[in-house]
């Protein structure tokens, strides 16, 4: 797609321009061979400015809203039960979190970063969530009801409560002095684990039931990658996913309907068969979530130092996340400004997940950008109508729940898939890096290998002792430590910033071999003028909020 061009730099005998939007290069005509350094990705078909055709974008949109759908129900599945919770109060917290996600996605996109992601649940904040719904205060209460209201009630407050970490910490511009520190060499350890450290949901929920799932991967695999290189059509390879999940879910229903599953085991029954979810049932036609529908919000001391861990975990992951979704949306490097714009925006959606009562707090969704590069299309309009469909269904409650009975195996197909994209948006920043370099070497595999290393033994360490290894004083400074250091982004990119600005700081190829100098014009604002064109704010507002 051509966008607007801007000039031209002329190095004889080269004539050297750009096409602003999509990171077409050219010189003298011919486009700039692809093994060069791009502040751009570049191949895709449709960039954060630029639109495809309506009809085309309302099934991109769904095809977003399909994927962010399934963290959704895994993180209602995982928290409902202990909340006392049943099949009723799952399908409306499911309605509720879709509403949400929702609003914070269209803020996001309107006045945060303006990136093409959406805001939905994370799942930082079930160990904090667990926390409260597990705590000794509400054992008294036997009607699994009110008990459930209750528990919901101090998730709220707690939410409301830490919000403010990531709110101040955006408007003030304290994140934006953070994040001038990143560079390309601690940003890959960041990125790559935001997706990588999420494999445990991919193939071992895949696993869950083989006979769905692995043909859900293969045809994904199939239609995404092989497809494009023996039949020319983007229909295919664009609509993969939709066109992969069909396929399966009808068969996973003829499965279901010719009994393959009723002399199996209840966990089969309940992972492979389309009719176990019981959220069609307990789904209501059509309800709308309001602020404080379960109550007013109850505050207590620990559970607000809890959520305050998972606030901050989730803030450095969206960090990761808005870094390649720049690179998928071909958008040039986001500006220290704009992401702290995001945080705060970030910070108002874990604000309104307090007052909506959603049971999670917000972050960006790793998924949806790794469907970014799935589809080759970063505009910022599809993102912006999935939202709708989010309204439409969290509304109208029955239609959602036929959408969120899928078996769950096939959303772990889907995350094998758009999980590694996500770590290859992280390895891409290497492109920046000297690699001939002992320095860059050991700070990529050491923070890479601790990223892995230190949450495997916090959560080896729970299961076999069924608490974190911390053990001081306070229960609530213990689950916080287990929330932070579960978090692989989280501990990969405090290892890896750390060496970067302490390692040989002083030395005169430290800077060129960690790639700071690429991303030096992007710390500030109006250093380069691609970033107005991708980040300004909409409606004038840029005036009145200018980005430093």
């Amino acid at each position: 797609m051509k966008g607007l061009e801007y000039t031209i730099i002329i190095h004889e005998p080269w004539i050297i321009h750009r096409d602003l939007n999509c990171n077409n290069i050219f010189i003298n005509g011919n486009i700039l061979p692809v093994d060069t350094v791009k502040d751009q990705f570049p191949g895709v078909e449709f960039c954060i400015n630029s639109n495809p055709p309506w009809a085309e974008a309302v099934i991109l949109a769904f095809q977003h809203y399909l994927v962010m759908l399934g963290t959704i129900v895994l993180i209602s599945s995982i928290i409902v039960p202990p909340m006392g919770g049943g099949h009723v109060e799952k399908a409306y917290m499911i309605q509720t979190m879709l509403f949400v996600a929702g609003m914070n996605t269209l803020l996001q996109t309107w006045f945060g970063t303006r990136l093409p992601v959406v805001i939905g649940g994370s799942f930082r904040f079930v160990v904090p969530m667990l926390y409260i719904a597990l705590s000794q205060r509400y054992s008294f209460y036997f009607e699994p009801a009110i008990r459930f209201r209750h528990t919901m009630r101090a998730m709220q407050g707690a939410l409301m409560i830490s919000s403010l970490l990531p709110i101040i910490l955006g408007f003030l511009g304290i994140w934006r002095i953070v994040v001038r520190f990143l560079s390309p060499l601690s940003a890959v350890p960041l990125v790559t684990l935001v997706g990588l450290g999420l494999y445990a949901q991919g193939f071992p929920l895949l696993a869950e039931c083989v006979e769905i799932g692995l043909p859900q991967l293969i045809l994904l695999v199939l239609f995404s990658q092989y497809v494009p290189y023996w039949y020319k059509s983007k229909w295919l390879d664009r609509f993969a996913v939709l066109i992969s999940v069909a396929i399966v879910w009808a068969y996973a229903s003829l499965l279901t309907a010719a009994g393959a599953y009723k002399t199996r085991s209840p966990i089969t029954q309940f992972s492979c068969r389309v009719d176990r979810s019981g959220l069609v049932s307990a789904a209501s036609w059509i309800k709308f979530p309001y602020p404080l529908q379960w109550g007013r919000p109850t505050i207590h001391a620990g559970d607000v130092f809890v959520m305050l861990a998972a606030a901050f975990v989730s803030l450095i992951e969206s960090t990761g996340t808005f870094i390649a979704a720049a690179r998928y949306g071909s958008a040039t490097h986001v500006p220290s400004s704009v992401l702290s714009r995001g945080a705060a925006w970030l910070g108002i959606g874990i604000l309104m997940d307090g007052l909506w009562g959603t049971g999670t707090g917000s972050t960006a969704s790793v998924e949806n950008v790794g469907l970014l590069a799935v589809t080759k299309v970063g505009s910022r309009r599809v993102i912006q109508m999935s939202a709708g469909f989010m309204f439409f269904f969290s509304i109208l409650g029955k239609f959602g729940a036929i959408v969120a009975s899928i078996p769950l195996p096939i959303i772990g197909a889907l995350y094998c898939v758009l999980f590694a994209y996500m770590s290859s948006a992280g390895l891409g920043l290497l492109q920046y890096c000297n690699l001939n370099s002992y320095r860059t070497k050991f700070i990529l595999g050491f923070s890479l290998f601790m990223g892995l290393s230190v949450p495997q033994y916090f959560n080896d360490y729970v299961v076999t002792t069924g608490a974190g290894p911390v053990r001081s004083r306070s229960t609530w400074f213990n689950e916080a430590m287990l929330v932070i250091f579960t978090s692989p982004a989280t501990v990969a990119a405090i290892v890896g910033m750390f060496l970067d600005r302490t390692l040989g700081y002083n030395h005169k190829d430290v800077r060129t071999d960690g790639g700071r100098h690429w991303w030096g014009k992007f710390k500030y604002f109006e250093r380069d003028v691609r970033s107005a064109e991708f980040y300004s704010l909409p409606y004038g507002l840029s005036k009145y909020f200018p980005s430093v």
